[in-house]
Protein backbone atom coordinates (compact mmCIF):
# COMPACT_ATOMS: atom_id res chain seq x y z
CA UNK A 1 0.00 0.00 0.00
CA UNK A 2 1.19 3.52 -0.73
CA UNK A 3 2.50 5.60 2.18
CA UNK A 4 3.62 9.15 2.89
CA UNK A 5 5.88 10.29 5.72
CA UNK A 6 4.61 13.38 7.47
CA UNK A 7 6.41 15.11 10.32
CA UNK A 8 4.72 15.41 13.67
CA UNK A 9 2.50 17.03 14.79
CA UNK A 10 1.07 17.26 11.25
CA UNK A 11 0.66 13.47 10.96
CA UNK A 12 -1.34 13.50 14.22
CA UNK A 13 -3.47 16.40 12.93
CA UNK A 14 -4.33 14.49 9.73
CA UNK A 15 -5.57 11.43 11.61
CA UNK A 16 -7.02 12.97 14.78
CA UNK A 17 -7.80 16.65 14.12
CA UNK A 18 -9.37 16.55 10.65
CA UNK A 19 -6.45 18.29 8.93
CA UNK A 20 -7.86 17.97 5.43
CA UNK A 21 -5.00 19.51 3.42
CA UNK A 22 -1.44 18.22 3.13
CA UNK A 23 0.92 20.91 1.82
CA UNK A 24 3.61 19.78 -0.59
CA UNK A 25 5.91 21.44 -3.09
CA UNK A 26 4.94 18.84 -5.69
CA UNK A 27 1.61 17.65 -7.07
CA UNK A 28 0.18 14.17 -6.69
CA UNK A 29 -1.92 12.53 -9.39
CA UNK A 30 -2.77 9.46 -7.30
CA UNK A 31 -6.29 9.31 -5.84
CA UNK A 32 -7.22 6.81 -3.18
CA UNK A 33 -6.12 5.51 0.20
CA UNK A 34 -2.64 6.22 1.49
CA UNK A 35 -0.95 5.36 4.77
CA UNK A 36 0.21 8.22 6.98
CA UNK A 37 3.64 7.51 8.41
CA UNK A 38 4.69 9.72 11.34
CA UNK A 39 8.27 10.64 10.52
CA UNK A 40 10.93 10.01 13.13
CA UNK A 41 12.38 13.52 12.93
CA UNK A 42 10.81 16.59 14.52
CA UNK A 43 12.75 19.46 16.05
CA UNK A 44 11.43 21.45 18.99
CA UNK A 45 11.30 24.53 16.75
CA UNK A 46 9.26 22.71 14.07
CA UNK A 47 6.93 21.42 16.77
CA UNK A 48 6.45 24.88 18.30
CA UNK A 49 5.68 26.50 14.91
CA UNK A 50 3.19 23.73 14.12
CA UNK A 51 1.63 24.02 17.57
CA UNK A 52 1.06 27.76 17.09
CA UNK A 53 -0.48 27.16 13.66
CA UNK A 54 -2.77 24.45 15.04
CA UNK A 55 -3.86 26.69 17.93
CA UNK A 56 -4.86 29.26 15.31
CA UNK A 57 -7.04 26.54 13.76
CA UNK A 58 -8.62 25.83 17.15
CA UNK A 59 -6.72 22.54 17.61
CA UNK A 60 -4.74 21.65 20.73
CA UNK A 61 -2.05 19.12 19.91
CA UNK A 62 -0.45 16.68 22.35
CA UNK A 63 3.01 17.30 23.77
CA UNK A 64 5.84 16.28 21.43
CA UNK A 65 7.01 13.49 23.74
CA UNK A 66 3.62 11.74 23.48
CA UNK A 67 3.37 11.83 19.67
CA UNK A 68 4.19 8.60 17.86
CA UNK A 69 7.18 8.77 15.55
CA UNK A 70 8.73 6.27 13.17
CA UNK A 71 5.37 4.50 12.77
CA UNK A 72 2.47 4.24 10.38
CA UNK A 73 -0.45 5.67 12.38
CA UNK A 74 -3.39 5.83 10.00
CA UNK A 75 -4.97 5.85 6.57
CA UNK A 76 -6.47 8.78 4.68
CA UNK A 77 -7.97 9.15 1.20
CA UNK A 78 -6.45 11.59 -1.29
CA UNK A 79 -9.34 13.00 -3.33
CA UNK A 80 -7.81 16.01 -5.13
CA UNK A 81 -4.70 18.17 -5.56
CA UNK A 82 -4.57 21.84 -6.51
CA UNK A 83 -1.82 24.44 -6.45
CA UNK A 84 -2.68 27.56 -4.47
CA UNK A 85 -0.92 30.88 -4.26
CA UNK A 86 -2.84 31.82 -1.11
CA UNK A 87 -3.31 30.37 2.36
CA UNK A 88 -6.70 28.89 3.20
CA UNK A 89 -7.55 26.86 6.30
CA UNK A 90 -4.88 24.17 6.59
CA UNK A 91 -3.46 25.15 3.19
CA UNK A 92 -0.23 27.16 3.04
CA UNK A 93 0.50 29.65 0.24
CA UNK A 94 2.55 28.64 -2.81
CA UNK A 95 1.98 24.94 -2.16
CA UNK A 96 0.18 22.02 -3.76
CA UNK A 97 -2.81 21.30 -1.52
CA UNK A 98 -3.53 17.58 -1.36
CA UNK A 99 -7.20 17.30 -0.37
CA UNK A 100 -7.69 14.57 2.25
CA UNK A 101 -10.82 12.82 3.43
CA UNK A 102 -11.85 9.88 5.61
CA UNK A 103 -8.96 9.70 8.14
CA UNK A 104 -8.80 6.38 9.99
CA UNK A 105 -6.60 5.44 12.91
CA UNK A 106 -4.90 2.04 12.77
CA UNK A 107 -2.84 0.08 15.26
CA UNK A 108 0.60 1.70 14.86
CA UNK A 109 3.12 -0.14 12.70
CA UNK A 110 6.82 0.59 13.35
CA UNK A 111 8.29 1.35 9.94
CA UNK A 112 11.14 3.32 8.41
CA UNK A 113 9.83 6.19 6.30
CA UNK A 114 11.19 7.49 3.02
CA UNK A 115 11.01 10.63 0.95
CA UNK A 116 8.12 10.90 -1.49
CA UNK A 117 5.49 8.20 -1.86
CA UNK A 118 6.70 4.74 -0.86
CA UNK A 119 5.24 1.26 -0.55
CA UNK A 120 4.51 -0.62 2.68
CA UNK A 121 3.91 -4.37 2.23
CA UNK A 122 0.19 -5.15 2.15
CA UNK A 123 0.52 -8.02 4.63
CA UNK A 124 1.76 -5.61 7.34
CA UNK A 125 -1.20 -3.31 6.80
CA UNK A 126 -3.94 -5.92 6.50
CA UNK A 127 -3.22 -7.23 10.01
CA UNK A 128 -4.01 -3.84 11.62
CA UNK A 129 -6.41 -2.16 9.20
CA UNK A 130 -9.03 -4.90 9.02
Amino acid sequence: MKALSVRQPWAWAIIYALKNIENRGWPIHYRGDILIHAAKTCTKKEYQLAREFCQGMGVEIPELISLRRGQVIGIVTIVDCKFSQVASGWGMPEQHHWKLENPREITPIPYIGRLGIFEVPDDLVMEVAA
